[in-house]
């Protein structure tokens, strides 16, 4: 499963998401990875939950979509407990544009990954619904 939490900044996205991702520790049996574009959150998760500032990684900040989809996959097939990666801030450590075919293509191997994997994706998306392409808003 993909879902998407889109909004403006200061929309309570984050808060969104990580209520979210701490809500799944106590319903998932698997392993929990929250990924940000810094450490401002990373003592508002449960001490279970793998945090991972993306900036520390070249391939994951300021990168392309399939760049972002390879760091995902290296991450899955390390670890074959996971049951879901939470992304906050995926605008600033992807720099992709939306509306692409490589950002569709994103998307499409995301949900094959998670149906594959078992593993859920939930991402928040600093724009507000109509100025998201239709493809992306399906998942909100």
């Amino acid at each position: 499963m993909i879902r998407v939490i889109l909004g403006d900044k200061g929309s309570g996205k984050t808060k969104k998401l990580l209520d979210a991702t701490n809500a799944a520790l106590k319903e998932d049996r698997g392993n929990i990875i929250f990924i940000d574009d810094d450490k401002r959150y990373m003592y508002d998760l449960h001490r279970d939950i793998r945090f991972v500032d993306a900036s520390e990684y070249p391939s994951s900040h300021n990168c392309s979509a399939s760049e972002f989809l390879g760091f995902l996959c290296g991450m899955l097939s390390s670890n074959y407990d996971l049951t879901l990666i939470s992304v906050d801030a995926f605008k600033k450590l992807v720099k992709t544009e939306l509306d692409s075919d490589e950002m569709r293509f994103f998307f499409k191997q995301l949900g094959i990954l998670s149906e594959r994997h078992g593993c859920d994706f939930v991402i928040s998306i600093g724009l507000p619904e109509e100025k998201v392409p239709d493809y992306i808003r399906a998942f909100a």
